[in-house]
């Protein structure tokens, strides 16, 4: 499969379990941190001036926000695959720091410089966490994903093993291939 292809399909997989995880450790913030979460705000402040959101109802606003994150999450994931090459190592060990990584340039990097959101540094741990631990999730599905799919199940073209065992020892992974 091609590459970027292949991490676009993944970075959506894992955007699919980032946003799980995100509306669960949402439920468990302090009622203080309760405020809506990145994606939400970001496409507040990135479509609300056009006034496209004026014309939408909160359910078309929640799918507008939905479709930009799932978005994002793709397009980061198609990069993942060169970034992968590069480094190399066990999938799941190079998509978690690839996210973590897409969480520092991010929120640390071209948000703040755009004015979009203040740095991370300037919210609150607890939600810092849940983002952090949402990117760790992102990550390591994105990895794995990718890797399944350019590799046709245990070995990336790039010549890793990045699933190490997996597919021998995991029965969710191996009823999946």
């Amino acid at each position: 499969m091609n590459h970027p292809v292949a991490g676009a399909i993944a970075g959506l997989a894992g955007t699919v379990a980032m946003t799980a995880a995100m509306r669960a450790m949402f439920r468990a913030l302090p009622e203080k941190d309760r405020y809506p979460l990145p994606p939400r705000l970001i496409t507040d402040r990135v479509v609300g001036p056009t006034g496209v959101m004026d014309a939408m109802d909160e359910p078309e606003r929640r799918d507008l926000t939905l479709a930009l994150h799932y978005g994002y999450g793709a397009a980061a994931g198609a990069l993942y695959p060169a970034v992968a090459q590069r480094v190399g190592g066990p999938a799941v060990a190079t998509g978690i720091g690839y996210g973590l990584a897409v969480w520092g340039a991010s929120y640390l990097g071209w948000i703040p410089a755009m004015r979009i959101l203040t740095p991370a540094t300037r919210h609150p741990r607890a939600r810092n966490s849940l983002m952090l631990a949402a990117h760790v999730v992102w990550g390591g599905v994105t990895g794995v994903t990718a890797a399944y799919l350019m590799g046709g199940g245990g070995q990336s073209r790039a010549g890793a093993e990045p699933m190490a065992g997996a597919l021998e020892h995991a029965p969710a992974v191996r009823e999946l291939a």
